[in-house]
């Protein structure tokens, strides 16, 4: 959990050589440059910095991870749940984590980021 912080957040987790994760970089740092802070979007090349996705289970690239504006796993709309993955504790059955595997566009971001908690942005 990301407690404190107050900002709905979207981690990209994708590398040079990954097409999909060529196109959606430059739409992720876009993004956190335009909504600084209302939200952190933060791509982070997994060949350069392993260490970074340890913990987080990132089968494929690009993943999201999402968290809300409250530091808690987003929970998608049944509209926006398409290629989302919940991640719940084994032992307790708690939603730990909400992935996304796969390209998501600008709008679809923007969407999710709303849904998220994001305040005051067009």
């Amino acid at each position: 959990e990301y407690t404190g912080l107050g900002l709905p957040i979207i981690i990209d987790f994708g590398a040079d050589y990954c097409e999909p994760c060529k196109v959606m970089k430059p739409t992720i740092h876009k993004l956190n440059n335009e909504l600084e802070g209302k939200a952190i979007i933060k791509y982070i090349d997994v060949e350069k910095y392993p260490e970074l996705a340890e913990g987080y289970p990132v089968s494929v690239i690009p993943t999201q991870f999402l968290f809300t504006a409250e530091g808690k796993p987003y929970m998608p709309s049944e509209e926006l749940s398409s290629g989302m993955i919940a991640y719940s504790n084994k032992e307790t059955d708690e939603h730990v984590l909400t992935a996304h595997h796969g390209l998501l566009t600008e709008s679809q971001l923007l969407n999710i980021l709303h849904e998220m908690g994001l305040e005051n942005a067009e």
